[in-house]
């Protein structure tokens, strides 16, 4: 028997996925084109947002946000950059001085040591600060060596240079001050782990529309800064991506006229804070996040790739699809080709715990038992928690179907949960002799709709998707006569309240009762159904 206790403390994951195919893979669903040398973006589907990313030989390792999901900062590998599998997280458990936020890593490999430069929010007081950890193998997770930089009310987005041996670490500052918003930056000590010197600026906010996510390259005899400007997030967001450069790591930087040098299509909305990665053949790449113009903020901002070329005659970086996302582009490697997966189940089969699963870990202690094919499934909650202990994961598009089967019976709430949030939240459960429709809405919570089992027996459960926020409850003793539980007269029910201004909202498991009265799972599958055509 597996036991697994996840605190706010959470011990290693390794991730075991079933999948379609019979093959380890992560919650990535792609397209391909099959024969033609192309690949579709995304490349890391689902919520992706601040991708880092770096070659380590024949290696590419990529890190993204995980804000307010535990454990922190998911790890990927690729050997082509369009096929990526999730191996860990960065950091697996919370660090003792930081309580949330958990935003912008940034990767960099000096001296056969990976290191992670990274936000979190400081628990003594709620400044966001950069905090660093290190690594001789990424697989396994980083150390994390505690806070590196305090600057002000805010500190973000941190950025490490190497410029001939001289390390530098850029940042966003001023975010929360009544001033201009500035990317600053200072000398770094060269075992990565101390700011030396007095900061100095790199490029102010003159249009007041807000900077960040800069990445620093050299380039011939210029120092580029790619950097996004704009609102990052949720419906109204407006980003983009800009360049400019300086003869000297301490500018003056010119803006490029040609700005910006990516900026929305009909397929993808609000490109931007990304990171270049060198591909041995000298090619220039770079990973970055977008939302789906078509599902919008209900998958999150996804990782994309685009390659950059360097204009001849002017210096400047130029983007192959010319200045917005490609839909369709060469691959990077030839012979590669774009795997495809269209679902993900979990069996519970494995002595370990799937490495794709997340938790609100600000508002909920989970216990898992894996144990002869079930998921046991309790947790320990906060006092106004209404919603319960939740495993989720990232949904790659807005019209999905994902559904499990709870074989116990008890006191609990046990079931599916489309989450937002600890406050947002709508679901299908089994409790007691009854079925319950359930929403947690401004943190209040309302039993929608139920129905009495005249059985004991496990009970089916489904929840199918729509543009990420319609949906449709259903429950079954068998697979096949699927009974609809719905509290919305037939029709759909309407969740857009759901995602939070940073972060998608999440399928996945629910516990709402005592600690020692757990759920009882048999499986979770997630499908997207048929491979979606490109418009």
């Amino acid at each position: 028997m597996k036991k697994y206790l996840f605190l706010l403390i959470c011990p290693a994951l390794v991730l075991t996925v079933s999948c379609n195919q019979g093959k380890t893979s992560t919650a990535q669903v792609l397209l391909d084109e099959e024969g033609s040398g192309l690949y579709t973006n995304p490349v890391i589907s689902g919520d992706f947002a601040d991708p880092s990313i770096i070659r380590v030989e024949d290696t590419y390792y990529s890190v993204g946000t995980s804000s307010e999901w535990g454990p922190h900062f998911p790890v990927f590998t690729s050997k082509d950059l369009v096929n990526w599998d999730q191996k860990s997280y960065a950091l697996k458990e919370k660090p003792d001085w930081a309580v949330s936020s958990f935003w912008a890593p940034e990767l960099f490999y000096n001296n056969e040591t990976f290191y992670l430069y990274y936000v979190a929010k400081r628990k003594s007081d709620g400044a966001s600060c950069i905090g660093v950890a290190t690594s001789k193998d990424p697989e396994k997770g980083f150390t994390d060596k505690g806070i590196l930089l305090l600057y002000g009310k805010e500190a973000i987005d941190p950025f490490v240079f190497d410029d001939n041996g001289q390390l530098y670490i850029s940042w966003k500052a001023y975010g929360l001050d009544d001033r201009p918003i500035e990317l600053l930056a200072s000398k770094l000590s060269k075992d990565g782990l101390k700011v030396e010197g007095e900061p100095f600026s790199l490029l102010k906010d003159d249009n007041l529309r807000g900077i960040e996510g800069q990445y620093i390259v050299k380039n011939d005899n210029y120092y580029y800064l790619f950097y996004s400007e704009g609102a990052c997030c949720g419906m109204a967001c407006d980003y983009d991506v800009r360049v400019a450069r300086a003869k000297s790591i301490r500018g003056p930087f010119e803006k490029y006229e040609g700005n910006p040098i990516l900026k929305e299509n009909s397929q993808w909305k609000c490109p931007g804070h990304g990171t270049l990665v060198e591909t041995p053949d000298n090619g220039w790449y770079y990973m970055y996040h977008a939302y789906s113009q078509k599902d919008d903020v209900y998958t999150g901002r996804q990782g994309l790739l685009d390659e950059i070329l360097w204009n001849k005659d002017s210096g400047w970086p130029e983007f192959q699809n010319t200045n917005s996302p490609s839909i369709k582009a060469r691959l990077p490697v030839k012979n590669a080709k774009q795997e495809v997966t269209n679902e993900i189940v979990d069996e519970f089969t494995s002595s370990s715990f799937s490495e794709f699963w997340q938790w609100d870990f600000r508002n909920s202690q989970p216990f898992i038992v894996l144990e002869k094919g079930l998921l046991s499934l309790s947790g320990r909650t906060e006092a106004n928690n209404n919603t319960g202990t939740v495993l989720t994961i990232r949904p790659a598009f807005g019209d999905y179907k994902f559904n499990t089967e709870v074989v116990n019976i008890n006191s609990s709430l046990k079931g599916l949960v489309l989450y937002g949030d600890v406050g947002q939240a709508v679901g299908i459960g089994v409790k007691g002799n009854k079925v319950q429709l359930w929403e947690v809405k401004e943190n209040e919570k309302t039993i929608m709709a139920e129905k009495l089992l005249d059985t004991d027996e496990a009970v089916k459960l489904k929840i199918e998707v729509k543009d990420g926020y319609k949906l449709k409850f259903y429950w079954s003793h068998d697979k096949n006569n699927w009974q609809e539980l719905t509290g919305t007269d037939g029709g759909f029910y309407e969740g857009k309240f759901l995602p939070q201004w940073d972060r998608s909202a999440r399928p996945g498991l629910i516990h709402f009762g005592s600690y020692n009265k757990p759920a009882l799972f048999s499986f979770f599958k997630i499908s997207y159904g048929k491979k979606r055509e490109i418009e």
